[in-house]
């Protein structure tokens, strides 16, 4: 089975593919749920990489839960969506992956008018999304094959995710 890793910072769009590609029949799982994700407590020295999303706990993967998704070989094709500050553990194991990014203006527009999850809705958490598009983007960048600018009409980017999908996997 091939497995997809489609991340990107908050109001990206990771969301939003993933329930479009389930629409559309592949198996798309969004892991930033309970099911999936949890949150932790944090403290000074702590071994979770990257920066909290409060000072004193994170939201990372619940790791068992991932491994378990992702040694399923059922299916053709697994499509993964999130960021989270222990995916770094799980990148080997995917065939692709594939940074989702858009502007600052689309993001925060995107952070303001999100139904279903309030996340970057207030202004401290539209001003963390954006510290992260700093810091953290670029080393998802870097950990990415490929990058898709989300600021494309969403059958442009579901295109674009499927081509990639058809490819090898890269070296």
């Amino acid at each position: 089975m091939k497995r997809i890793l489609l991340t990107g910072m908050s109001g990206a769009g990771k969301s939003t593919l993933v329930d479009a590609l389930a629409a559309l029949g592949y198996a798309a799982v969004d892991a930033d749920c309970d099911a999936y994700s949890q949150w932790i407590e944090v403290s000074a020295g702590s071994d979770v990489p990257g920066t909290p999303v409060e000072p004193d706990r994170d939201w990372v993967w619940r790791e068992d839960r991932i491994q378990e998704l992702l040694s399923d070989e059922a299916g053709d094709m697994l499509f993964l969506s999130g960021c989270a500050s222990n995916m770094g553990r799980f990148l080997p194991q995917f065939d692709h992956v594939v940074l989702l990014s858009a502007p600052a203006d689309v993001i925060l527009q995107r952070l303001a008018e999100r139904t279903g999850n309030s996340y970057g809705q207030r202004p401290e958490e539209a001003a963390r999304v954006l510290e992260l598009m700093e810091s953290v983007e670029p080393l998802l960048r870097r950990a990415a094959d490929h990058e898709i600018d989300t600021s494309a009409p969403l059958d442009v980017v579901i295109m674009r995710v499927l081509q990639i999908a058809a490819q090898e996997k890269s070296p």
